[in-house]
């Protein structure tokens, strides 16, 4: 409706990055709009042959105080949030001799930014803008008659309906990216809280914000009457947020949900160390392996569980190269993602046009603090990521036989996956390879079970006729109740097991582990997954 649009006959822009700012400025001039700058944007408008009112000018008052204080002033602030049609606004604007302003552009200082490279505190502090999301308030609180942008992507937005409507703005548009820049202040504050909240070492601020910015929209959630999308947060952290897709289809939620998991998997294991490889199945490891290379770990991954790794993700804690590219692409697989690719694997992978193939650009450090969340009924539980890892832990033996040095090996190797399995979690493991996996059970029994006959059903495939079972160690993400998840283990051949104790039946347990000759260590610390 006519009624709805605003002519643009002045324009405030306070740009810290100035991408796009000269060109939109020049096109706003086309329109005859005034142009009033701060300090830098002003002199990069000047550069380009732009003339344009510094805001000092606008205000009467000079810029003071290092920057901090050049908009915060009533002739801005009159300007922007003077209702149109309301006659007592317009009387006191007239008394005051201050002129609307119809159009901001304001990007904030990259606290962000700043921030994240871990700059200094006082650094952070000086990068906070005060100004700037004061006057995004402000317009977009009057966005019935003012257009506020806080994003470069929207510059075309607003020149294309400038051109279709004569210089005037629809309403429509103004409400988009009013709640655009609400949502661009809240979650720039939420970043500032955040990273005060983790210098002060609060476990648990009075007040907790999260924010992301919108990676893409996805097709569906978890199931298709799901919407989903996908955003970036300011933590700097390898993984799916961050890499880049070189091919394949648009990733699915439940696609993201499980590479995510592949990825933090394999990056328990250090690449200067030796290659490994993850095979994800709906967030559960299915085959997790170490190898003298990643063709070596990849095969004795897929050997632990090969049905279900048929349509998986594959997660590589090396560069991913042709030997291990033509072996993984054997079988369907949704999703591979690693630090980096080389040019051969690439051409390999890339015979396979569906196959997504995910770059990340490092490895996730797995003893870095953070956070994880997720939504309860009316609110939130928040918790520090379980950044615990076997290396650090001390393992203290229990049992009459202490493990061998290659049990030893093996029990940390598997106790580094238990971490990744959802509970209750059971881990068989030989040769620095998962050999069967008991995954999310409501007894720890059935799991012990269940990840047993895993191992006899790969053995059938593979025209063994024992399982790899047999001479395993065996790991437990929690403790064992009961003996009887601990026999289960025994009875499929394992010799040793890891799990962090604590049970009132721990002495039941060490008896049976010892009646039956197993080495037992506790870790002390559990690994709980829901």
């Amino acid at each position: 409706m006519t009624e709805d649009l605003r002519r643009v006959s002045r324009a405030l822009i306070a740009a810290a990055d100035k991408a796009g700012i000269v060109e939109l400025a020049r096109a706003l001039s086309g329109y005859g709009v005034e142009l009033v700058a701060t300090g830098g944007t002003r002199k990069a408008l000047g550069d380009a042959g732009l003339a344009a009112l510094d805001v000092s000018e606008l205000t009467g008052f000079p810029e003071m105080l290092d920057g901090r204080v050049k908009t915060l002033h009533p002739a801005v602030h009159g300007g922007l949030l003077a209702i149109r049609g309301n006659a007592t606004h317009a009387a006191a604007l007239r008394a005051q001799k201050i002129r609307p302003i119809d159009l901001v552009v304001v990007n904030l200082y990259p606290f962000e930014e700043t921030a994240a490279r871990g700059a200094r505190f006082d650094d952070c502090i000086e990068d906070i803008d005060i100004g700037g999301p004061a006057m995004i308030r402000a317009a977009a609180k009057n966005h019935a008659d003012v257009v506020v942008l806080v994003d470069a992507g929207d510059y075309a937005a607003v020149l294309a309906e400038l051109a279709r409507h004569g210089g005037t703005t629809t309403l429509a548009l103004r409400r988009r990216l009013a709640a655009k820049a609400f949502a661009r202040t809240a979650a720039y504050d939420a970043a500032i809280a955040d990273w005060f909240t983790r210098e002060l070492g609060e476990p648990a601020p009075e007040y907790r914000a999260f924010s992301g910015r919108l990676i893409e929209r996805l097709r569906y959630g978890e199931n298709p009457h799901q919407s989903a999308a996908f955003y970036r947060t300011t933590e700097r952290r390898f993984g799916v947020a961050t890499a880049r897709q070189v091919q394949g289809k648009q990733l699915s939620y439940n696609n993201i949900n499980d590479t995510d998991a592949a990825y933090e998997c394999v990056a328990e294991f250090d690449p200067a160390r030796t290659a490994a490889c993850a095979i994800i199945k709906h967030a559960n490891p299915c085959g997790v392996a170490e190898g003298g290379n990643l063709l070596d770990a990849y095969r004795k991954a897929l050997a632990c569980d090969p049905v279900s790794a048929f349509g998986g993700i594959v997660a590589l804690n090396r560069a991913l190269d042709a030997e291990a590219a033509a072996a993984i692409t054997e079988i369907f697989t949704e999703v591979i993602i690693a630090p980096d690719a080389t040019p051969e694997a690439l051409t390999v992978v890339g015979a396979k046009k569906n196959l997504r193939l995910l770059l990340a650009g490092g490895l996730p450090d797995p003893r870095v603090p953070g956070l994880s969340a997720k939504t309860v009924a009316g609110g939130l539980l928040v918790q520090s990521r379980d950044n615990a890892v076997v290396d650090d832990l001390e393992l203290k033996p229990v049992t009459k036989r202490a493990p061998s040095h290659a049990e030893l090996r093996d029990l940390r190797f598997a106790f580094s996956v238990a971490k990744h399995v959802k509970s209750n979690a059971i881990v068989y493991a030989k040769d620095s390879a998962t050999v069967g996996i008991g995954a999310g059970q409501m007894s720890r029994v059935d799991s012990a079970r269940i990840a047993a006959r895993k191992a006899e059903d790969a053995a059938r495939k593979a025209g063994r006729k024992e399982a790899a079972t047999k001479g395993s160690v065996v790991a437990s993400d929690a403790f064992f109740p009961f003996a009887d998840g601990l026999l289960v283990a025994i009875e499929a051949g394992a010799t040793a097991v890891i799990q962090p104790g604590g049970s009132v039946r721990d002495d039941e347990v060490i008896q049976a582990a010892n009646e039956h000759g197993v080495a037992m260590v506790f870790t002390g610390t559990r690994h709980f997954r829901h």
